[in-house]
This record gives C-alpha cells, structure tokens and sequence, in this order.
C-alpha cells in the first residue's frame, strides 16, 4: 500500500514544530546568558567557523524559508523581510511573525502544488525550476532543517543547556 502525505501536512506542522521549539531554544539561550552574565551577543553573533553566518542570520533564514516555501506551495506572494534583528527579543518577534503567517493557510491553500511548478531564483544564471512536491522535500525542507539545525548546534557548542528533546520540541 502507498501512503500518501499532503502538501500541506508535510510543511506548514512541520515548520510550525521546528519554529517553536526554536524559539523555546532562544529562550532557553537567554535565560543561561542573563543567569551567567553573559553578554547576549557573545551568543547571537557565535558561528560554529569563521565562514558560516552567525546564529541571528540562520534564524532568519530559517523563519524566511518557512514564510517563502509556504507562500509559494499555496501561490501567493512571500512576504518582505527586511532581516533587521539584533536581540533575542527582535528574534522572538521574527518567530512569532513567521508562525502567525504560515498559520494563516490551511489545507485548501496547497491542493494541486505538488505538480505546481516552483522557479527559484527566476531570470538569473541560477534558475531552477521543480515541481512543487520536489521542490518541498528536496529543497526547502533541507534548506530550512539545516539552519534551524545550525542555529541550535551554535547555542549547545556555546554551553546552552540543550538537547535532543528542546530541538525536536512537542510532537
């Protein structure tokens, strides 16, 4: 038997649970920074190596990825971010924006986007074109898991008090 998953099912939850337990994260990073006086930068700058962006940049990426996949699944225009936070406070808004506006789609907002054609990088060398189910599990899953999963590897290599249950969040 093949089971089959919505288009729906497999992103918004899921981005929803990874969104969340990055903000409890957050929380948790500022509340051991403030409990050890340590400045607050000292953490929202951290890289895991010197070519990598530092933690702010990848929870931004990770809650842009969220707004953008969803946005382009259900065919609307993504939202602009200007990517202007520099505290763990501006961090949480940017969190509680991102969950609010990918909450705002149900299911009926992603029928037919598994063949819908999704163009990434449109009119530039870089142009990509996937359907939209390739494009969901192929990139931008790994796309937005890989920098929620940096921007937690940066706070536990940093010392904050995290693991495997505060990255998974509530299932």
């Amino acid at each position: 038997m093949i089971m089959t998953i919505s288009m729906y099912s497999a992103s918004v939850p899921v981005f929803t649970q990874m969104l969340t337990a990055l903000s409890d994260v957050l929380k948790k990073a500022e509340t051991q920074a403030t409990e050890k006086n340590i400045e607050p930068n000292a953490l929202l700058q951290a890289r895991l190596f010197p070519d990598m962006f530092p933690l702010i940049r990848q929870v931004q990426i990770a809650a842009d990825f969220s707004k953008s996949a969803v946005s382009r699944l259900a065919g609307v225009e993504k939202p602009s971010v200007a990517d202007t936070e520099v505290t763990f406070a501006d961090l949480q808004a940017l969190l509680a924006t991102a969950l609010a506006y990918i909450g705002e789609f149900d299911a009926t907002r992603f029928e037919g986007s598994d063949n819908k054609e999704i163009v990434l990088r449109p009119g530039t060398p870089k142009e990509k074109k996937l359907v939209g189910s390739n494009y969901l599990q192929h990139y931008a899953l790994p796309q937005f898991f890989f920098h929620v999963t940096t921007a937690y590897a940066i706070l536990r290599h940093n010392g904050v008090d995290v693991g495997k249950r505060d990255y998974m969040g509530a299932y």
